[in-house]
């Protein structure tokens, strides 16, 4: 809920004589090809950058840039008003414990209170530091639902720095090279969207000639070799050598490398473990990871690009290590998170103090924040969103039927069909149970199960992959594909580009995480044909129903 205080300060530095950035604002409006999601975005991110100068958001906290509340109006005992007269971090963090949610209820209640009455208790430094994870560089998130278009934002604030660069090349609060990386476990989905990034048309924020000098300045490398060069006495690793070709790196500008979490993230030999523990393979493997890892933190004035970056706390990823790794160079520039799920797996406390702990289920350091909700009739499908207290079956049967009978002769202005995906949450549900189900519904409607029902998974000893599932799947967005349904087991849950995607059905517990069933569910609602008022399905049981709930009124 921090973005919520940051936006009330945007808003009052862009309405005054301060702010600098008018003329490109209203350029990028009359400009028209940026969405209202992606346009607030870049207003937050330029106050960010210029306003505030790019610092840390524990930092910026703790100086009060964000506060606006007057104390002077506020019931306070004597200790409490002399604490906030001359502590801006106790007005910040009060101002926060104030803040009510869209259904008007108070975040922290409890928080007002004991600041009120322990004010000079806290060590408020601390507690802010606490809240956003401990990390001493700049770390901003910006959330926006899928279909906001992520990616075009990314490539804009890459041109918007380097634009900005171009004019200050001294001040560091832009950055002059870009790492944009996906984790390791969304590779097959995401890496290939993070590649459209190339074919952002930069006039659309920056006025010409500026816009066609930064295009030309800007060189990008697609660190997907999966193989050692051949032929070497040496380890090489290709993607390092991308790289390197780029040297020397000290007046480096416009580089903007775009790979997996896997091919940088930290391996797991440490100084204290015995190499003989390691196979040579496992070694070879290391020591390329770290060829190419410690290139990338060699690389000046950098800004590293997370997409999906709620998988970035994960143990298994590590990326967050390896990223704080480079920020020790002193001309590290910033992280900058993109998600369309900020949210907590699981509830995180925060210690106030040996009498109080608050609870938190958002990622703290958003500084943006557009809700699915508002995006829904605008660049989004309209959905019909129902849910059964039922088994699986019968919500399968249910959404199968509606959606054939709704959408099963709906073809897209591009020639692509509609689809319907099912999610299951094992491989022997989808191949034992809904495959067989879904295969006598779409019979009943002349329909052959063969060429309707693509089954997608990554296979087990008792049911492997199905061939050509993979190439059927990747071009399920095509006019050529003919499949309405597709039966998933760990795939698509988020980073699934498919604008043919037509409905939804999610049938149990289980078959996404918790805090992704809202992006999940939605994965049907990316408009096909552009300012188009276009429907969708989804089908839950009651406890996605709850979660899906919960998260879209917020």
């Amino acid at each position: 809920m921090f973005y919520k205080l940051i936006e009330n300060k945007r808003n009052e530095w862009l309405a005054s004589e301060e702010c600098t950035i008018k003329e490109l604002l209203q350029y990028i409006v009359q400009r028209g090809m940026m969405r209202d999601a992606q346009l607030e975005a870049i207003k937050t991110y330029l106050f960010l950058k210029i306003a505030c100068k790019n610092q840390p958001l524990w930092r910026l906290f703790v100086d009060g840039v964000f506060n606006d509340t007057n104390i002077g109006q506020v019931e306070l005992t004597e200790t409490a008003r002399q604490i906030f007269s001359t502590k801006k971090a106790a007005v910040a963090l009060f101002q926060y414990s104030c803040l009510h949610d869209k259904k008007g209820k108070q975040l922290a209640p409890e928080l007002e209170q004991y600041i009120k009455q322990h004010a000079d208790e806290i060590d408020y430094e601390a507690i802010f530091q606490k809240i956003f994870y401990g990390v001493t560089y700049t770390d901003y998130l910006f959330s926006l639902p899928m279909g906001a278009g992520k990616t075009y934002l990314m490539a804009a604030f890459i041109y918007l720095d380097l634009y900005f660069a171009q004019n200050e090349p001294n001040n560091p609060a832009f950055a002059h090279n870009f790492m944009v990386m996906a984790p390791s476990g969304l590779k097959s989905s995401i890496v290939p969207s993070l590649k459209h990034i190339k074919e952002f048309d930069p006039s659309w924020i920056i006025p010409e000639p500026s816009a066609t000098e930064l295009r030309r300045l800007i060189k990008f490398e697609i660190l997907d070799e999966q193989k050692t060069a051949n032929k070497s006495n040496r380890i090489k690793n290709p993607n390092a050598q991308k790289i390197n070709n780029h040297q020397p790196f000290e007046d480096l500008k416009g580089l903007v490398a775009i790979t997996n979490a896997e091919k940088v993230i930290l391996d797991r030999l440490s100084n204290n473990q015995d190499p003989s523990l390691f196979t040579e393979e496992e070694l070879k493997r290391m020591e390329l990871a770290n060829e190419l890892r410690e290139l990338i933190g060699s690389i000046p004035h950098l800004a590293v690009y997370i997409d999906e970056v709620h998988h970035a706390a994960d143990g298994e990823i590590k990326l967050r290590q390896v990223v704080s790794k480079w920020t020790e160079k002193h001309t590290f520039n910033s992280v900058l998170g993109f998600s369309g799920t900020p949210y907590l797996d699981s509830v995180e406390p925060l210690k106030i103090s040996d009498a109080l702990t608050i609870k938190n289920t958002d990622l703290a350091n958003v500084v943006y924040y557009y809700p699915l909700v508002d995006g829904i009739g605008n660049f989004l499908k309209n959905p019909d969103v129902k849910f059964e207290d039922n088994d699986t079956q019968t919500i399968v049967t249910n959404g199968v039927h509606e959606f054939l009978d709704k959408y099963r002769d709906t073809v897209y202005a591009n020639g692509t069909c509609a689809k319907l995906a099912i999610y299951c949450g094992q491989i022997e549900t989808l191949e034992e149970i809904i495959y067989p189900l879904v295969s006598e519904i779409v019979a009943t409607y002349g329909l052959n199960p063969t060429d309707t029902i693509l089954p997608y998974h990554g296979g087990n000893k008792q049911y492997p992959q199905h061939e050509g599932s993979e190439t059927a799947f990747a071009s399920l967005d095509t006019s050529i594909s003919k499949y309405k349904i597709v039966l998933l087991v760990q795939i698509g849950k988020e980073g699934w580009d498919c604008k043919s995607l037509t409905g939804v059905i999610l049938p149990q517990k289980g078959v996404c995480p918790t805090n992704m069933v809202l992006q999940t569910s939605c994965r049907c609602l990316r408009q096909v044909t552009k300012n188009s008022q276009e429907t969708a399905l989804i089908w839950l049981n009651k406890f996605n129903a709850e979660k899906h709930n919960s998260r879209i009124s917020r």
